[in-house]
């Protein structure tokens, strides 16, 4: 990849990378085809990152289908999937790890500590492999795209993050891979997080400005469906992501749920 990455660089080519941890879905395929605008060469990573998965996580029952994914890559325009194995990045000794200091802590960091030590680390050395002129992330993961985002910043990459718009079924629940691990029973439950982002984004368009009160509502919302046992619920600042007390300005809502077995983050923006 370092090799082929280094003759379309030397040949003029731009390059854009839209990094998967594979089983894609339509939102995968919109981050693919924003890629397509900005690169003569689109190269996709499926990777399922052993060091982003805390202990006890799903990292060997994470859905996975090669022939699948590498058919709907050829659909949007793909020129180039890079596949690792997990001993090609992380050999036997490697001990190097990029850490930030604040963004980490809240949000889907508190219950999940490693977690965005391996999305730095393993993007990291994505961007050094692919050499990408350009990177697009889904605002799906929000924490994860303001990381990167400083991370890049913070360490001078000349790359440019494009984030993406989170894709929807039709009835409003945000796609991921993991929703196949759903039953019917729990998918109903699952729109209690795109219905309670939806009120309150209603009721700060109208006027309600106490972020409590605004988590009070999705709790109870959420609370109200079976299944359900949240992780957080939590509106603040979209740019450092500390809490916010007051809705004065574009406010993220961002929330983490258990389904069943299957733990769903979503998020919006939150507009006065």
């Amino acid at each position: 990849m370092q090799q082929k990455a280094g003759h379309l660089l030397q040949t003029g080519n731009t390059i854009a990378l839209v990094p998967t941890m594979g089983y894609l879905h339509e939102g995968h395929l919109a981050l693919m085809r924003e890629g397509r605008k900005h690169g003569d060469a689109l190269v996709v990573s499926i990777f399922v990152n052993p060091t982003q998965f805390d202990p006890g996580e799903d990292l060997e029952s994470y859905p996975r289908d090669m022939d699948r994914d590498a058919h709907l890559a050829e659909s949007v325009g793909v020129d180039i999937i890079f596949a690792p194995e997990a001993e090609a990045m992380y050999g036997q000794t490697y001990q190097t790890h990029v850490d930030l200091e604040m963004l980490p802590r809240f949000l889907c960091g508190l219950s999940r500590p490693g977690h965005f030590r391996g999305v730095a680390t393993v993007v990291t050395m994505l961007f050094n492999i692919v050499k990408p002129h350009v990177a697009v992330f889904g605002e799906k993961d929000y924490q994860q795209l303001v990381i990167i985002r400083r991370m890049v910043d913070d360490l001078n990459f000349e790359i440019r993050i494009i984030g993406v718009p989170i894709v929807r079924e039709a009835d409003g629940l945000a796609l991921s891979s993991r929703n196949t691990y759903l039953s019917k029973d729990e998918r109903r439950s699952a729109l209690s997080l795109s219905h309670s982002l939806q009120q309150a984004q209603k009721s700060v368009a109208h006027g309600m400005k106490d972020a409590r009160q605004v988590i009070k509502g999705a709790l109870e919302h959420i609370r109200s469906y079976p299944y359900t046992k949240i992780d957080y619920v939590a509106v603040c600042d979209t740019k450092t992501l500390q809490d916010v007390d007051r809705i004065d300005g574009p406010s993220l809502m961002a929330m983490a749920v258990w389904v069943g077995k299957t733990r769903l983050i979503d998020n919006a923006i939150l507009k006065p």
